[in-house]
C-alpha cells in the first residue's frame, strides 16, 4: 500500500499514520492475537475515548495479544481506498482488517451503526456474522448501546455487557484455544456465552405476537436465559491506565484522563448511565493523584480532567483538587471538571480550578421548572441556580453554558418558559453582582436536547414527542428566549427521533440498518452527512414502521427486546420510579441511604457499598 500517495489527497493526513507517542508495535508471530480495536466514528472523536486507551494498554500488556486500532475513515479517504481497490488497515501496522483475529467495535452512539456496516465492508468482510467463515475475524462489541444489543444482533458475533477489563481477558483466554485449533468457531462461540457478560445472539431467537410486539426469546443452545452484566467489584484493586497515546493532531478532548470513580447514586430518571454504572466504585485520592503523575510524565499533557458520571460526587473532591491545583500550578498544568453541579460546593472547587486557568463553565438544569426537575429527579433547585450565578459571577466568570432537554415527561410549555426565565436569570444576577473591574459583557449561552427514553431507566416504557412537536417546542423557545445577552443553540430533532428507534429497537431493525447503509447512509451522526429522507425511505422499503418504536407507550407487562440482559436494576424499581416521576416525587440520593434498585440483591448480594 502506497500510503503516502493517498494522505497527499485527504483533509486530515494525521488520522491515518499512526506511530504517536506510547503506541505498541509488537513483532507478529504465529502464536500472537491480532486485536482491532474499532471505533466507528473518525479519528478526533475515537481518540478522545478514555475506554479505548484503557482497553489497548489492558490488552498490550498481555505478551501473546497484540491491540491496535482503526477508526472510520473520513469520506476522502474511503474514497481514495475505494478507488484503489484498498482495504481498510490498522494504524499500528498498516495490515487489512480481514488478518486480524478479532476486531471489537464499542458501540457509544447509535447512529454510528451505518459506519458499522461501512467498516466491515471496507474490511472485505460479510456483513452478517451467519455468512462469515472460520477464517474471518471474530467481531464483538461492546459500550452503553451494547445494553440493547438487538437491532445489530445480526452483524456481530458477540456483544460484552458492562465492563471490559475482566470480561475481555478471560475471552482472551478461551480465545487462546481457537487459535491453536483446539476448538473450532461454534465451540468458541459456545464456550463464550458460557461466560458472563457475554451475549452471542444466534442462540437466543426472537418470538413476536402478530402485531410485532416481542414475546421474549427462543434458546438455541444451552446458554444462560439472562445475560449478566460485568463489573469490577473493586475498582480501587483492578486495572489502572498509566499512560496514554499522544495524539498528533488536535482531538475533541486533548488531555489526560483519570477515572475518579465509576457508578453513580444520584438516580436521574433520563440518565441511562446512571443506572448501568451502578454501584458506585471510589479509588482513594493517593491512587488517582499516582495515576495523575504516571500520566503527564508518559505524555506532556498540560491539562487533565477529573472524570467520571459526577466528578463534583467524588467523596473527597474538595480536599483533592486542592492538592491537585497545589501540586501542578508551579508547572502551569490545569485540573478540570467534565461537569459540575448548581451548588455552592461546585463554586469552592471552582476557586481552585482558576488559579491555574481559568476553565469554562457548564451546568445542566436539565429543565426550567422545579416541577420538571423532580419528575426526572434532577436534585436541582432555583435557590441553587441563583446562588450559583451569584458566586461564579462575582468570581470574574462573564460566560456560562446551561443545557436542557426538551420533550421530557409530562413538559408543558409552561415549563419551557422556565429554561428562558433561567437564562435571564443568568443576566439579570450579572448585573447585580459583576466586580467593579470587569469590563466583559455577560454571555449565558443555552443549549437543548431532544430527550431519548433509554433502556434500563424508569422512562424506557415512555412515549418519545415525534419530529413535529420537538420543532414546536424548539421555535417556542426561540420566540422567548430574545435577549441579546442569551444565546440558543439546539439539537436536531431527526436525529434524536431516529436515535430514539434504536434505543428500543429489536432485531427486526437489522434489516434497515443494513439497507440505509446501502442507500449511502454513514455518519448519521454528523449534521452535513446526516440524510432524514434516505432513512425514512429505508423504512420503507424494510416493511418497518420507526413510530411503533418511538410513538408507541409500552406497558410494564410487555417483554422488552432487552429483558434478556441484566443490568443490576430491578424492573420493580424502575416501575416505582416510573410512578415517582408521574407525581413528580423526588428519590434520594443512594448515598443518603439504599433506595432499593435491586443491585445488591441481583448482582452482589450484599450492601453496594461493602461489596464495592
Amino acid at each position: 500500500m502506497n500510503l503516502e500517495a493517498l494522505l497527499h489527497k485527504v483533509e486530515k493526513p494525521s488520522r491515518y499514520i499512526g506511530g504517536e507517542l506510547n503506541t505498541f508495535n509488537k513483532e507478529i508471530t504465529e502464536e500472537m492475537i491480532r486485536f482491532c480495536f474499532a471505533f466507528p466514528d473518525v479519528y478526533e472523536v475515537g481518540m478522545s475515548h478514555l475506554g479505548m486507551q484503557i482497553i489497548y494498554n489492558l490488552l498490550n500488556q498481555q505478551e501473546d495479544v497484540f491491540c491496535e486500532r482503526v477508526f472510520s475513515p473520513w469520506p476522502d479517504m474511503e474514497k481514495e481506498m475505494r478507488d484503489r481497490g484498498l482495504k481498510l488497515f490498522s494504524l499500528e501496522k498498516k495490515s487489512p482488517l480481514s488478518e486480524m483475529d478479532v476486531i471489537g467495535f464499542t458501540l457509544q452512539y447509535e447512529l454510528s451503526y451505518t459506519n458499522i456496516l461501512n467498516m466491515l465492508n471496507l474490511s472485505g468482510l460479510e456483513l452478517y456474522s451467519k455468512d462469515r467463515h472460520s477464517k474471518d475475524p471474530i467481531i464483538i462489541a461492546g459500550g452503553p448501546c451494547a445494553y440493547n444489543p438487538e437491532p445489530i444482533a445480526e452483524f456481530i458475533d458477540m456483544f460484552f455487557i458492562g465492563e471490559g477489563e475482566e470480561v475481555l481477558l478471560e475471552f482472551v483466554d478461551v480465545y487462546r484455544s481457537y487459535k491453536k485449533g483446539e476448538i473450532n468457531k461454534d465451540e468458541l462461540l459456545l464456550a463464550c456465552a458460557g461466560i458472563e457478560g457475554i451475549y452471542v445472539p444466534k442462540y437466543y431467537e426472537p418470538e413476536y405476537d402478530n402485531n410485532g410486539v416481542m414475546l421474549g426469546y427462543t434458546l438455541k443452545a444451552e446458554v444462560p436465559k439472562v445475560i449478566k452484566k460485568r463489573f469490577l467489584r473493586s475498582f480501587e484493586d483492578g486495572f489502572k491506565l498509566e499512560t496514554m497515546i499522544v495524539p498528533f493532531a488536535d482531538i475533541v478532548h486533548d488531555r489526560a484522563m483519570v477515572e475518579l470513580f465509576r457508578g453513580c447514586t444520584k438516580g436521574c430518571r433520563f440518565c441511562q448511565a446512571g443506572m448501568l454504572y451502578r454501584p458506585i466504585r471510589e479509588r482513594k485520592p493517593e491512587t488517582i493523584v499516582s495515576n495523575i503523575d504516571k500520566i503527564l510524565n508518559n505524555t506532556g499533557f498540560e491539562e487533565f480532567s477529573l472524570t467520571s458520571l459526577s466528578s463534583m460526587d467524588y467523596s473527597q473532591i474538595g480536599p483533592l483538587v486542592t492538592d491537585l491545583v497545589k501540586k501542578y500550578e508551579g508547572d502551569n498544568i490545569a485540573v478540570s471538571l467534565p461537569s459540575l453541579r448548581l451548588d455552592s460546593f461546585s463554586v469552592d472547587v471552582l476557586k481552585e480550578i482558576q488559579k491555574v486557568k481559568k476553565t469554562g463553565l457548564t451546568f445542566a438544569p436539565e429543565a426550567g421548572t422545579q416541577r420538571l426537575r423532580d419528575v426526572i429527579n434532577k436534585g436541582v433547585s432555583e435557590e441553587n441556580i441563583l446562588e450559583t450565578y451569584k458566586s461564579i459571577f462575582s468570581l470574574g466568570w462573564h460566560r456560562v453554558k446551561l443545557y436542557f432537554m426538551i420533550g421530557l415527561p409530562t413538559e408543558t410549555f409552561e415549563d419551557l418558559d422556565g429554561i428562558s426565565e433561567i437564562a435571564n436569570l443568568g443576566t439579570y444576577t450579572f448585573k447585580q453582582v459583576k466586580p467593579e473591574f470587569m469590563k466583559k459583557s455577560v454571555q449565558v449561552t443555552v443549549s437543548t436536547s431532544c430527550f431519548v427514553p433509554k433502556p434500563f431507566t424508569p422512562f424506557q416504557w415512555m412515549i418519545q414527542d415525534d419530529k413535529e412537536s420537538f420543532y414546536k417546542k424548539i421555535h417556542h423557545l426561540k420566540s422567548k428566549l430574545i435577549n441579546k445577552k442569551v444565546v440558543y443553540n439546539y439539537h436536531e430533532p431527526e436525529t434524536s427521533v431516529l436515535e430514539g428507534v434504536f434505543a428500543r429497537g429489536d432485531r427486526k431493525l437489522n434489516a434497515v440498518v443494513k439497507k440505509a447503509y446501502e442507500m449511502g447512509c454513514k455518519f448519521d451522526g454528523w449534521a452535513e452527512y446526516f440524510d432524514h429522507d434516505l432513512w425514512m425511505k429505508a423504512f420503507e422499503e424494510t416493511g418497518i414502521n420507526p413510530d411503533f418504536y418511538t410513538r408507541r407507550e409500552r406497558s410494564f407487562d410487555e417483554f422488552l427486546p432487552w429483558d434478556h440482559i441484566d443490568a443490576g436494576v430491578s424492573k420493580a424499581y424502575l416501575k416505582r420510579e416510573f410512578d415517582n416521576a408521574v407525581i413528580a416525587k423526588e428519590t434520594q440520593d443512594c448515598r443518603q441511604g439504599c433506595t432499593g434498585c435491586g443491585l445488591n440483591v441481583n448482582l452482589i448480594g450484599g450492601d453496594c457499598y461493602d461489596n464495592a
